[in-house]
C-alpha cells in the first residue's frame, strides 16, 4: 500500500479570514475521493490572569452558535504574525488590559479533520489597565472567573468553546 497523495487542490472561495478548497486525495489503497480543507492562517489566545487571580473572559455573540459565548480573548494572526504578539494584541483589544508577562501555554489545532489552523494559547499576568480597542463589528463584555468556577462551566457544558476548553484545563494544570 502507497501513503497518502493529494492530486489536486482547488479553491472554492476565499474568505476573509478562511479559505475552503476541495481536495483530490489518492488514499493508501489507491482510491480517489474528495476532501474538504479549510486554510486559516493561525490564531491566538490568551488567558488573562488578574491580581486576585481571576481569569478574565469575553462574552460575545458567536453567529455560527447562534448565542453568546463564554470564551477566553483570542484572534487571527495576519498570516506572519507571531502568535505571542497576536496573544498579546488580542489582550488588549479586547478586555482592556496589557501585560509584559505573557507566557505559551499550549498550541492546539481545533478541528484537524478539514483545517489547518494552529491557535497558541497563553497567559498573561500582572495585567495593566489600558483601555479596550474593539474592531468595530465587535461587541464584548468582559467577566472575571476563578479556574474552580471556569472548570465547572465546562463540565456543565456551559463553555463549549474548543481553544477555552483546552486552554483553561492546560492553565489549570500548570498551575497545580
Amino acid at each position: 500500500m502507497s501513503d497518502y497523495k493529494l492530486v489536486k487542490r482547488e479553491l472554492i472561495h476565499k474568505g476573509k479570514i478562511v479559505e475552503f478548497y476541495a481536495d483530490t486525495m489518492q488514499l493508501p489503497n489507491e482510491r480517489i475521493v474528495e476532501w474538504d480543507y479549510i486554510h486559516h492562517n493561525g490564531a491566538a489566545a490568551v488567558i488573562p490572569v488578574d491580581k486576585d487571580g481571576k481569569i478574565i473572559m469575553v462574552k460575545q455573540y458567536r453567529s455560527p452558535a447562534g448565542r453568546y459565548t463564554l470564551e477566553i480573548p483570542a484572534g487571527g494572526t495576519n498570516g506572519e504574525e507571531d502568535k505571542r504578539i497576536c496573544a498579546i494584541r488580542e489582550l488588549e483589544e479586547e478586555t482592556g488590559y496589557a501585560s509584559d508577562h505573557v507566557e505559551h501555554l499550549i498550541d492546539i489545532y481545533p478541528a484537524f479533520a478539514y483545517s489547518d489552523e494552529i491557535i497558541g494559547i497563553y497567559y498573561a499576568t500582572d495585567l495593566i489597565p489600558t483601555k479596550q480597542n474593539l474592531d468595530e463589528d465587535e461587541f464584548i463584555n468582559i467577566e472575571r472567573y476563578s479556574i474552580n468556577e471556569l472548570t465547572q462551566l465546562i463540565l456543565e457544558g456551559v463553555i463549549q468553546d474548543a481553544k477555552t476548553i483546552a486552554g483553561i484545563l492546560a492553565y489549570k494544570e500548570k498551575m497545580n
